[in-house]
């Protein structure tokens, strides 16, 4: 019976192998687009790597600080296994993708921080309209999206062409960044409610909001330069044929009337860079901010502002609204609902299964039933199924295992969603402030192997005077005993010298690292 030795050990041999090369295959997660996923729930729930225990360890912390050539206000991407045929060191490799306000477009080796590729796509448009609410140069300021299938990443760039400023958008091949069809200058047209024909116009639009991939569609939001410009400044969200760039027959203009009493008309798409999201349908759900400080020129028809938005595929139809009760003084005092992104809870158990959280400036959490996001009431109540206040909120939710994450102010706060016998929003836990010198809220991600180890992972806004210093934070998902969610980790993680506009940046966490980016440079942490 000696036979059985060899064929067994041979059997543990490659069973040991299927097991090892299934492991290594976990541990290549991708993210491909704005908030992981297009409910834009922050969580990775694939990470292995990252626990309690390690992430508290002295074993973690700063791996390599890659250096850029401009400020960046868009989240890495990264993906696996990439070969690239050019440039320093020709290969496979695991790459994360970074864009600059410069519009250059990095190719970084997510583990040595080489950097592959480094394409810059024309000039960027300095100061428009003499706005300081960026950094110095307006370029690639909306995140990227990218389609694993046809190894495509989608961006919309902003350059400087014999002094007009014009909107591009383009399709590039992952392993050269070089355009796979040829790019098209981003334009559209609307009526507005006398029948006149209003036209995009890029010296007054910012692509601010994180692009959206869906059902075939490649999603962009469109807002402001500082609210100036006002009178010819509105919001759209337009979208185009991912395959061959071609826009859609339908575009969103979310203010369609001809006047105004002050001719001040926005209704913005800007979400400090949250991306719109999207349902299993097809259906996209955004935010808008302000319009006339009349307070006088909401409809819910031809001018819908202040609003959480749920938009047809096609964009051809608003299928649903919610507006605040109070929108007029929103309005009046700038204090837009659409500070912040719409983030999509994944389906629960109970009579409303499908819901929206949204947030903005003044502090209140709404949970609204995305089946029927409850209209406009003047004069209240609002028709939510519920609502928390969470500070002022130019931030964004993120979600895990039945949770909400909320980042108002400066603490995370961690809600658990009740669903029975109604739903209803229990504190769980608050973190430590975080600090930041800027307006309140910031951006939060998830880790998590399944439902083991969930760590909330934070940036700070800058602290000023100079240097302006961000820092990356980890806290314990699972509170204590005393409902504090317990700090993990805190380090340095960049600079943010243009204090005139929010850092409103999100660490990206996969694969046993974490990326940072911000002035001038891309921080990886990780262990070492």
């Amino acid at each position: 019976m000696s036979f059985l030795v060899p064929r067994k050990m041979a059997f543990l041999a490659v069973l040991a192998f299927v097991m090892f090369s299934m492991s290594c295959q976990k541990q290549h997660e991708a993210v491909t687009t704005y908030h992981y996923d297009n409910l834009r729930t922050g969580w990775n729930h694939a990470e292995k790597e990252l626990t309690f225990k390690k992430v508290q360890s002295p074993h973690f912390g700063l791996i390599q600080n890659v250096t850029l050539d401009d400020q960046v206000d868009t989240q890495p991407l990264v993906v696996p296994r990439v070969d690239i045929p050019t440039g320093p060191s020709p290969g496979v490799h695991d790459v994360v993708y970074v864009a600059t306000e410069g519009n250059t477009i990095y190719a970084i080796d997510a583990s040595s921080g080489e950097v592959l590729l480094h394409p810059k796509i024309g000039n960027p448009v300095p100061l428009p309209l003499g706005c300081s609410n960026n950094g110095p140069n307006v370029g690639i300021d909306g995140t990227p999206v990218i389609d694993r299938e046809t190894h495509t990443m989608y961006v919309i760039v902003y350059t400087l062409e014999a002094g007009n400023p014009v909107y591009r958008i383009h399709a590039l091949d992952l392993s050269s960044l070089t355009d796979k069809v040829p790019p098209v200058v981003v334009s559209a047209s609307h009526k507005l409610s006398n029948n006149t024909n209003f036209l995009f116009d890029a010296r007054y639009q910012r692509q601010r909001p994180a692009l959206l991939l869906s059902k075939g569609n490649v999603y962009a939001g469109f807002g402001s330069f500082c609210d100036f410009a006002a009178s010819v400044s509105r919001g759209w969200l337009l979208g185009w044929s991912a395959a061959t760039l071609t826009p859609l027959p339908a575009n969103q203009l979310n203010d369609t009337q001809a006047t105004s009493p002050d001719s001040f008309f926005l209704s913005s798409i800007w979400m400090s860079g949250y991306g719109p999201a999207a349902d299993p349908e097809g259906n996209i759900y955004f935010i808008t901010g302000n319009s006339d400080y009349s307070g006088t020129t909401y409809d819910g028809v031809t001018n819908i502002q202040e609003s959480v938005v749920k938009l047809a595929p096609d964009l051809s139809k608003v299928l649903d609204i919610f507006t605040p009760s109070n929108q007029a003084n929103l309005d009046q005092t700038d204090n837009d609902f659409g500070s912040a992104g719409a983030l999509l809870i994944p389906p629960l158990e109970g009579s409303t299964p499908h819901l929206v959280a949204a947030a903005g400036k003044d502090g209140r959490m709404f949970i609204l039933n995305r089946n029927s996001l409850g209209g406009y009431t003047p004069g209240g109540p609002d028709k939510v199924v519920t609502q928390v206040n969470i500070g002022g909120c130019w931030c964004g939710q993120s979600y895990f295992q039945h949770k909400i994450v909320s980042s108002g102010g400066s603490n995370v706060i961690l809600w658990k969603i009740k669903t029975s016998p109604g739903v209803a929003l229990q504190n769980e836990g608050t973190s430590a402030g975080i600090g930041g010198a800027q307006d309140p809220g910031f951006f939060t991600s998830v880790s998590s192997e399944e439902d083991d180890h969930p760590i909330i992972w934070a940036v700070s806004r800058p602290n000023n005077p100079s240097p302006a210093d961000i820092s990356l934070f980890a806290f314990k998902g699972e509170p204590s005993s005393g409902g504090t969610l317990d700090t993990l980790f805190q380090a340095p993680a960049g600079t943010w010298p243009n204090t005139g506009g929010n850092s409103n940046l999100l660490p990206v966490v996969v694969n046993g690292k974490v990326y940072v980016a911000s002035y001038k440079q891309l921080s990886i942490f990780g262990m070492h």
